[in-house]
Formats: structure tokens, C-alpha cells, sequence
């Protein structure tokens, strides 16, 4: 609950939930990520005793994912895996995004580049499919509620646009958090603008960030916290804000479809491919300002105009269900061979 409740939109959406497997930690330091960890591998081995899938599909590199795919090992299950290949090199999540492509047989990787590097470790080409971002794929169709409609939900004007706000731990930096939280609001505070924040993952240290910003919203009137928006509010807010700011993948991934300037701050998306509505700063208050001044130029936005997502034409979902459906479940796609790249000079 603590998180938004992400199964509600689930049910939303007309899908049936079959299991449901724990995974939360109840505190946010290394030994309960660890014991959550181990516990979640115990829990869905007892699903895939009783329900055992085709094939299991993974998106991304949290340690759930992680838990999950390491639980199907000794099933002997075939493993299907979105989003490998890419890099987020100050996160605990670029061992397991790439600890789950060792893992698994199958490939949906949302850049031509990404797919390189998931041949560059070892995986047949074969296996391999570029097919871009699912997330992408909401947008198809997609009408965004007015901005009255928005500041109903946020409940806060949208005059002037605000900033779309998430700020997670970066989880190889745990010990600076609390720092980095503070350089951060600083930051914001400084920039005199209406602020929505989403909640931030559960990952070490999470609750530093949690009472940072709680506090934060309690004392400054032009700023509200959203614990969980659901995919078709959140991409309203996101057309209608100023700027998105923070360390999410969401302003990498997805700002870019909205033509909408991105700060990324710190190094919790280091080493992921990004397009260039992205402006990257240190998590720093006056490097953060220097990057919001620059995003929020009006050159710099009318520059942005028709510019192309590098994730992908929003069809990802269509390439994923085809691949699974032709996939035959035999000794060809269990039994894996290293694929050794020819020695370049």
C-alpha cells in the first residue's frame, strides 16, 4: 500500500490476478533488500510448483525480476526477458538486469545498440529480437486529460506549468542519500516553480527520500506528492509540465514522446542511451538549477519539436506477443550456447 497499490490499475484493466507473491521489504536497509530477495525466490518457486508457466515473461532489472527468473532455474523454465542490454551504471539493477539476460533464452530489446550488447555477452543473435519499449505502446491512442482535469487530480493549479518530480535512492551511492535528497530539494526550492512528485521505488534507502519529500510538500504550498497516478493521468501530467526532474527512466524512456525537456540528475541512469530533451547534471543544487535555467529555455524546447524516441514506434507489445507465440518450447531454446564474437582489431 505503501507504494500505490499497482495491482488496482491491473484490475483496472480487465486482468485477472492469479497469485500474488510478497515481495516489499518492510524496512529499506541492504540486509532487508537481501532478506526480501531470498524470500521472494522461496515464495515464487512455490507458485511454479502449482503453477507452472510456458514460458515466464520478465520486464526489466529489479531484484524481484531477479528473484523470479533465479526461482525458475531449477524448473528448467523457459525465460523471456524485456529490456536487456541497457546500462544504469550506479544501480545494484545493472547486475540484475544482466544476471537475468544470462538467465534467459529469449530477447526484447528496445534499441538496435542494446542488442548488440546482449550478443556482446554471450546470447545467439538468433535470440535476439529489437521490438523497443513496451511502455511506449501506451501512448497509442492515447488522449490526455485537460489541463483543468489534471490540477483537479493533483489538486494544485498548473499556472505556471509545473515540474513532473520523482527522485529515487541510487542504490550503489546508499550512504550519500540523505545528501543527495537535500542538494536536490534545494534545487527545487530555488527554482520557485509547482512541483508533482511520484513516490520513489523501494530500494535502500527509500525512506530517506519518502520523509525528504513528505516534508518538502508539508511546507511549500505549490507542491503535491502522488503515491500512484496509473499510466493514462501520469502521461497527462507529463503533457502538460514544464519539465520532468529526477533520476527515473520515465525521463529517459518516455519524455521524449512528449517532446518534453528532461533533467537528469545524478548517476542512476549513467550509461543509458538517451535523446536530446535529456540534460544531465551532477546531483549538485547549483548544477541542478544550471540544468533546469537550460531545459526550460524556450530555444531549447522549440528544439525539441518532432523529435524521434530512440525506444521505439509504440508497437513493441505486438513484436513481443508474435516472437512468443512462434517460440517452440524444445532443446534448441533450453539448451544454450555461448556465441563468441570474431576477434575485431
Amino acid at each position: 500500500a505503501d507504494f500505490g497499490q499497482t495491482e488496482n490499475v491491473i484490475l483496472k484493466d480487465g486482468f485477472e490476478i492469479d497469485k500474488r507473491v510478497e515481495t516489499v521489504p518492510t524496512r529499506d536497509k541492504p540486509d532487508d533488500i537481501a532478506r526480501a530477495m531470498g524470500l521472494a525466490i522461496s515464495r515464487f518457486a512455490e507458485v511454479y510448483v502449482k503453477r507452472r508457466p510456458d514460458i515466464l515473461l520478465l520486464l526489466g532489472d529489479r531484484y524481484e525480476m531477479f528473484a523470479a527468473a533465479a526461482a525458475a532455474l531449477p524448473f528448467v523454465m523457459p525465460l523471456a526477458h524485456i529490456h536487456g542490454g541497457e546500462s544504469t551504471e550506479a544501480l545494484i539493477d545493472e547486475a540484475m538486469r544482466h544476471s537475468i539476460t544470462k538467465m534467459s533464452h529469449l530477447h526484447f530489446v528496445s534499441m538496435d545498440a542494446y542488442r548488440g550488447r546482449v550478443i556482446q555477452m554471450g546470447e545467439e543473435p538468433w535470440r535476439v529480437a529489437t521490438t523497443g519499449a513496451p511502455s511506449l505502446d501506451n501512448l497509442n491512442g492515447f488522449k490526455s486529460l485537460s489541463r483543468q482535469d489534471c490540477e483537479k487530480l493533483v489538486t494544485m493549479p498548473f499556472e505556471p506549468a509545473p515540474l513532473l518530480v520523482t527522485y529515487h535512492p541510487v542504490t550503489l551511492e546508499y550512504e550519500n542519500t540523505a545528501v543527495q535528497i537535500k542538494e536536490f530539494l534545494a534545487a527545487l526550492e530555488n527554482a520557485r516553480l509547482p512541483v508533482v512528485f511520484t513516490y520513489p521505488n523501494a530500494d535502500t534507502q527509500n525512506q530517506v527520500v519518502m520523509e525528504a519529500v513528505k516534508k518538502y510538500v508539508q511546507t511549500h504550498k505549490n507542491s503535491r506528492l502522488v503515491s500512484n497516478f496509473g499510466t493514462s493521468a501520469y502521461f497527462s501530467v507529463m503533457s502538460h509540465a514544464a519539465a520532468m526532474v529526477g533520476n527515473s527512466s520515465s525521463g529517459i524512456l518516455e519524455a521524449a514522446s512528449f517532446e518534453l525537456p528532461c533533467v537528469n540528475v545524478g548517476d542512476r541512469q549513467r550509461g543509458r542511451l538517451h535523446g536530446k530533451n535529456v540534460v544531465s547534471v551532477p546531483c549538485e543544487r547549483k548544477a541542478i538549477a544550471q540544468g533546469l535555467t537550460a531545459a526550460l529555455d524556450k530555444q531549447f524546447k522549440d528544439s525539441l519539436r518532432g523529435m524521434k524516441n530512440l525506444y521505439g514506434d509504440g508497437h513493441a507489445s505486438e513484436r513481443i506477443v508474435e516472437a512468443l507465440r512462434a517460440a517452440k518450447l524444445d532443446d534448441k531454446l533450453l539448451l544454450k550456447k555461448f556465441y563468441t564474437l570474431k576477434a575485431t582489431q
